[in-house]
């Protein structure tokens, strides 16, 4: 049998965060007939392990009505690859109570908007197992173990982080996570460098989100007001300002590629972010605004409007957090 029809083995996956990103991924590769383990909690572990897991879908339904889940990592083993789909703002917590799933090979791969998550994760389980990823779906969990994926086929972009050694087996990982996904109908995307993609996604999402939380309007009003455009543009060329600092050289034209975005968006969208602090529900705003001010502290650049919008968003986030 030659390398090309030989039957593949099922990759051994722990999807940590049965969310919608979590949720999305994990389905798909689960009914591509891999191996995979949900990690939640609470309502979402009970729904999974009584009714399964059910995505309604652009794309074509996924119906599991069987899951393997638990909120014991410890049960586990290792297995081959980590999807870490949980809010930003849990990962630097989560991130020891992995270590039991991880083996000789095994790849972290984190899901998360921002751009501080797989520093998080390699602080707790070490820079040979942790790579860089980003995802980019629109889907919402509707009810525990129930997600409705309404627009674009999920892409999920992932490859070595810059301080990974050369020799870190969990490279070995990328190539078959990468045909797995493209298999399972997802779009898999491995750049050799994943800085550039990694902050020109923050490009896009902080500032529409920041600001969408703060006007409390969709795209099509912020983008049409003058004052609040040019806020917008503001908080973009202060993102632009913060990835120089840390060393990431976007090209020249990130900015207007990000606006050419913000053009094209459907006049009522909003940001997750957004959407989660006007619903009082716990947000990625630490993990997003928070991330520029810190990062800007840490490397004396001044950002004038985020300092402001920070300050204005913070009592809302706190609640939403409690």
């Amino acid at each position: 049998m030659s390398p090309d029809t030989a039957v593949r083995q099922p990759m051994r996956i722990a999807v940590v965060g049965v969310g919608a990103v979590g949720g999305v991924f994990g389905a798909r590769l689960a009914h591509a007939g891999h191996e995979v383990i949900f990690i939640a909690r609470g309502a979402t572990l009970a729904a999974l392990q009584r009714d399964g897991l059910f995505v309604e879908s652009i794309d074509g339904d996924v119906v599991l009505p069987s899951v393997h889940a638990t909120d014991r990592p410890e049960t586990v083993g290792p297995v081959d690859v980590v999807l870490v789909g949980v809010k930003a703002t849990q990962v630097a917590a989560l991130a020891p109570s992995l270590r039991p799933l991880l083996g000789q090979h095994t790849a972290v791969i984190p899901l998360q908007n921002g751009v501080e998550a797989s520093a998080q994760l390699a602080l707790a389980l070490g820079n040979d197992v942790v790579l860089e990823g980003l995802c980019q779906v629109i889907a919402q969990q509707t009810a525990p173990g129930r997600i409705r994926h309404v627009a674009v086929t999920p892409v999920l972009e992932f490859g070595p982080r810059s301080v990974m050694p050369m020799h870190a087996l969990a490279r070995k990982q990328i190539e078959p996570l990468a045909q797995a996904l493209r298999e399972a109908g997802l779009k898999a995307i491995t750049p050799g460098q994943m800085d550039i993609p990694l902050w020109t996604k923050f490009l896009f999402i902080e500032p529409y989100g920041t600001v969408g939380a703060v006007t409390r309007a969709p795209i099509g009003v912020m983008r049409s007001v003058p004052e609040t455009r040019a806020l917008l543009d503001r908080c973009v060329h202060e993102v632009l300002a913060v990835a120089h600092a840390v060393g990431v050289a976007l090209p020249g034209d990130a900015v207007a590629k990000t606006w050419a975005r913000y053009d094209g968006l459907p006049a009522e969208s909003t940001a997750s972010m957004q959407r989660d602090l006007m619903a009082g529900r716990p947000s990625e705003f630490e993990a997003q605004t928070g991330a520029v001010i810190r990062l800007a502290g840490a490397h004396q650049v001044p950002v004038p409007a985020h300092d402001i919008l920070f300050a204005a968003l913070r009592p809302t986030a706190s609640a939403g957090s409690t």
